[in-house]
């Protein structure tokens, strides 16, 4: 986790193993376009962790971004998966801070799972360790 790593955006689906503090993660991304969602569901069962990464620069889609979250979340498979909310960005001057990101998601309605927002920056790294460590503290034994 510690290399830059160029990406472009997801078509379909990719998976990628992540081993921190002797746990393994089997991370699955997700393509965000709006013709892909309907395939989200299949990836739902048995997952522990909802991991939301969500461009804090993009103020205009953060209506969107809500109605899927809780889309997702009322989903009957994600019923007891936890929800890591990253909040992406961090580096750009005029990014919505982790606090507005949680005011404008309403997070705090969230009753039925347990949920984190962690400020991040996916260039940097800066922010996913804190990220982990909180998935790595909440994993259901």
């Amino acid at each position: 986790m510690k290399e830059v790593v160029h990406t472009s955006p997801t078509i379909g689906s990719n998976v990628e193993e992540i081993r921190w503090n002797r746990i393994r993660f089997v991370m699955w991304d997700l393509a965000g376009q709006e013709s892909l969602r309907i395939s989200w569901t299949s990836y739902y069962s048995s997952a522990e962790f909802l991991i939301l990464v969500v461009d804090s620069m993009d103020r205009e889609r953060v209506g969107l971004v809500k109605e899927e979250l809780y889309r997702m979340l009322a989903h009957e498979d994600l019923r007891k998966a936890s929800v890591l909310v990253l909040a992406n960005k961090q580096d750009l001057k005029g990014a919505m801070s982790a606090a507005e990101l949680s005011g404008l998601l309403n997070l705090t309605s969230i009753k039925s799972h347990r949920w984190q927002i962690q400020a991040c920056c996916a260039l940097t790294g800066d922010g996913l360790y804190q990220g982990l460590e909180w998935m790595s503290n909440h994993i259901q034994r």
